[in-house]
């Protein structure tokens, strides 16, 4: 049996092949630039394709590809053969420095929010040496950003790459006052945990709404849902597990490092969760984590769901996004240490994600902001709109003792007892897990709970980043000048902490007393996408991000409006769908029971002159439902086509709020009510039951 440490990363181009396949000099050159973000020299570019091609084409590959990250939401990629003619009439395999660098795909169909007419087709993708390429199904796959003509990021990776050069100059800045000279560099890393659903692949054919949006539209709960909460790290089903095992040997070749697997709370629904990576990195992780679970479930006869709320009844999905801030040198620092409250460094770091998060909440909830992700905000099941902090008690209590100018009366670690001899005892964490805070301290890293499991996580973490990066400049230019330092660092986090504690809270997310509370502490509350997307827009964000160099002004606007427009289409497809599901397979389905009922009823009539009173009922109460389906399907036609007469994207995004949604809501309720009294055999599709227990 082959081992994991023998295949792990086979497929990618990494140090191990660097070391291998290039020379000495090339290698330090190359890591340089990786390192220290220095010029890459088209020599080296040279040698780095001539090697990368030989291994390529070694492990089978034919083809390579200039793997970028659209604002589609999901990849791209344009496949080119090694192959080049010969004088003879046969063909050499070549791949050159000019070809690994730049590459140039027709960017004309590709949303770019009014930055270019259509006409207007040129765009570049650009080598991101500090991700691996890979190899996946015989193509060298380049991970590279994506830019217009005209040097405008068209892409998730440039303003990502931005965010983290932001945050890394910012850090050095307050890292150097505290002495820390041997500190080249500041990374941000994140973990992203990925939660998905499984479907059986014949059962996902029949449902016109898995197949065109990804969620069920129509859907009535089966009597068993959750609520038994049997299956929530319950024992995996034997073809789950044969799909989790393929899964995990087919991202461990790519170098991915997928740790945890299990059951999450609803049924048919499961996560998977990697070990940190560079932010950079980890987004390309995630992305190609996400082609891969949906590629591997196809070989097991199964359907693998990414939407954020594929089930109406039971838990969406998400994906939480554990990011931490580290230094070159290998110190977290956002890690307490064992006495935070004299780790002044710290303090300070903690105190700017604290400021960074309330002054910016607007920007962290607009980077998660999906049509998919307005369905999970705010239920039940995941954080609510309202963005906060949970900091634990420890820490709660440390930051009030420094801004009331008291001693901390901390005492040692709690040790747990858990009652039986036997077992070990272990000291308690100093926070709890709160998994209703939408973003959480968790020891040594924040958790940004509020992603949606088909986010990229390349925008939560462009504003998180740079949000984080504004506050440490704030702190650096009041601290360099400072003639006593420490008194000023005293009196920095003490007033950050007075101004900013509103937005801590360490109570239940859930409840809503904490819909009231959030809104006297004037938190805001942006609770679908068409609220809180053009926030962006305003003054203070526009400001922030450009001073930084994060985006322009123009892929500002840009941004909103492809972001809307996304919004906007996707509950667009969502109604036509449902329009044409309730027209050609719901209604009449309906209406066949009803008549075979009413035809039976009639022949049970005239043979014994029975009451009947069970089905003359059950053929008036579907006649009523019958009706309300059509009237609710012609509200929503009407809907659907006054959509573009709306006006500007905002207004539109506006209108499906106000009107279309509710319209789809209104049909839905009749659709899922007559299913509950149409017999099984009748109904055109399968129901609930079968997709979330047919596994």
């Amino acid at each position: 049996m082959e081992k994991i440490t023998e295949y792990f990363g086979s497929m990618v181009f990494d140090e191990r092949v660097m070391k291998a396949t290039l020379s000495e000099k090339v290698y330090k050159s190359l890591k340089r630039t990786i390192d220290r973000s220095t010029p890459l020299d088209i020599s080296v570019a040279n040698a780095v394709a001539a090697a990368m091609k030989d291994w390529a084409i070694e492990k089978g590959a034919t083809h390579y590809t200039h793997w970028f990250q659209p604002m589609t939401g999901v990849t791209a990629e344009k496949h080119d053969s090694f192959i080049t003619p010969a004088p003879d009439g046969r063909v050499i395999m070549e791949f050159s420095g000019k070809e690994l660098v730049k590459g140039e795909p027709d960017a004309s169909s590709f949303p770019s929010g009014g930055l270019r007419a259509t006409f207007e087709a040129r765009g570049y993708t650009a080598w991101d040496p500090t991700s691996y390429a890979f190899i996946k199904d015989g193509t060298l796959y380049i991970p590279t950003a994506f830019c217009s003509y005209t040097g405008e990021a068209l892409d998730k990776k440039v303003p990502l790459l931005r965010s983290m050069e932001a945050i890394n100059k910012q850090a050095m800045r307050v890292l150097k006052l505290f002495g820390n000279e041997g500190v080249r560099s500041v990374r941000t890393s994140v973990g992203p945990e990925q939660e998905y659903f499984l479907v059986d692949r014949e059962m996902w054919k029949k449902r016109k709404d898995l197949v065109m949006t990804g969620r069920t539209l129509f859907g009535a709960m089966p009597p068993k849902g959750q609520e038994m909460e049997d299956h929530y790290f319950g024992s995996i089903k034997t073809r789950v597990a044969e799909y989790m095992a393929d899964l995990d040997k087919e991202l461990w070749k790519l170098g991915i490092l997928a740790k945890t697997k299990h059951n999450e709370v609803a049924p048919a629904q499961h996560e998977l969760a990697p070990i940190y990576k560079t932010t950079n990195i980890a987004a390309d992780h995630n992305q190609l984590t996400m082609e891969v679970m949906k590629k591997v479930a196809e070989r097991h006869g199964l359907v693998c769901l990414l939407h954020e709320k594929p089930f109406e009844g039971v838990n969406g999905s998400g994906k939480h996004n554990n990011w931490s801030i580290s230094t070159d040198t290998g110190v977290n620092l956002l890690s307490p240490g064992e006495t935070p409250y004299e780790n002044a460094q710290f303090l300070l770091f903690l105190a700017a994600v604290i400021k960074a998060v309330d002054d910016y909440q607007d920007l962290l909830r607009l980077s998660v902001a999906t049509a998919g992700n307005d369905h999970r905000l705010g239920a039940n099941e995941a954080p609510p709109a309202i963005i906060s902090i949970f900091l634990g008690d420890e820490l709660t209590a440390i930051l009030e003792a420094i801004e009331n100018d008291k001693p901390y009366g901390g005492t040692a670690k709690e040790k747990m007892k858990l009652g039986v001899d036997v077992l070990p005892q272990f000291s308690k964490d100093t926070t709890d897990r709160n998994r209703t805070s939408p973003f959480a301290f968790t020891g040594n890293k924040f958790e940004f709970r509020m992603l949606g499991s088909s986010n990229s996580i390349s925008c939560a973490n462009i504003h998180l980043n740079a949000a984080v990066a504004e506050v440490l400049k704030q702190f650096a230019d009041k601290l360099e000048g400072a003639k006593d330092f420490n008194k000023s660092l005293h009196d920095l986090i003490k007033k950050t902490i007075k101004d900013h504690k509103r937005i801590i809270f360490n109570g239940n997310g859930y409840d809503d007393s904490w819909v009231k509370e959030a809104e006297k502490r004037g938190l805001s509350n942006l609770r679908t996408t068409a609220d809180c997307m053009p926030k962006i827009c305003d003054k203070k964000n526009v400001d922030m991000l450009i001073s930084h160099g994060i985006f322009t002004e123009a892929e500002i606007y840009s941004r909103c409006d492809i972001m809307l427009e996304n919004y906007v289409k996707s509950v667009n497809i969502e109604a036509q769908t449902m329009v044409d599901m309730a027209r050609k397979e719901i209604i009449p389905a309906v209406a066949k029971f009803a008549a075979d009922t009413a035809s039976a009823v009639a022949v049970k009539k005239s043979v014994s002159k029975a009451a009947c009173k069970y089905e003359t009922k059950l053929v008036e109460e579907l006649s009523v439902l019958i009706d309300k389906m059509d009237e609710a399907t012609t509200e929503l036609e009407g809907t659907v086509s006054k959509l573009k007469t709306s006006g500007a994207i905002t207004k539109e995004s506006e209108y499906v709020r106000d009107k279309m949604i509710p319209a789809m809501d209104k049909l839905r309720a009749a659709a899922d009510k007559a299913e509950t009294m149409t017999a099984e055999d009748y109904y055109p599709f399968p129901a609930y039951d079968k997709l979330l227990f047919g596994v």
